[in-house]
């Protein structure tokens, strides 16, 4: 994939730039949604099958993702790489910029708000988890529960109980 200038911006907007591209990097990266079916039915959004596919395609050619080799009736998975990894600041970005100048109607702001109060050691606690996740890294020692454990509560607890 060449850039069509030589400008950083450019060159990040090439892969990253479309709407679905950061779509399917919030799925796989908050959702641990790893597999070409869960992307498909798991995304609010709705996106189509060919089009995920080509995103999956992008990302893969870009170095983003890689996808696991799959034996006969198998799926194969997806996984971030550290470039993929290293999107999460820049998703997280975009979600505080969208928490302070866009209302997402019918949508909660609390995984944002809560990764937006933890600051930048909880986005780097992501991170290590996702390494970890996605390049089986070793686990570092923490105490207490996960970035991601603590972030899944935040928003069940923000849900409420479930009707009885």
């Amino acid at each position: 994939m060449e850039p069509i200038s030589g400008s950083p911006i450019t060159a990040a907007v090439e892969v990253l730039g479309d709407r679905w591209s950061l779509l399917v990097l919030r799925d796989v990266i908050f959702s641990d949604r790893r597999y070409f079916r869960a992307l498909l039915t798991g995304s609010p959004e709705g996106i189509a099958s060919n089009i995920l596919a080509d995103r999956l395609k992008r990302l893969l050619d870009a170095g983003i993702l890689t996808r696991g080799t799959a034996a006969r009736g198998q799926r194969a998975r997806f996984s971030l790489t550290e470039a993929g990894i290293q999107t999460l600041p820049i998703l997280y970005a975009l979600g505080n910029w969208g928490l302070n100048w866009r209302s997402g109607e019918g949508q909660s702001p609390t995984a944002q708000q809560f990764m937006r109060d933890g600051g930048p050691e909880f986005l780097e606690e992501l991170m290590d988890e996702l390494r970890v996740r996605h390049l089986d890294a070793p686990p570092k020692p923490r105490a207490g529960p996960g970035a991601f454990e603590r972030l899944e509560a935040a928003q069940a607890a923000a849900s409420g109980p479930p009707p009885p």
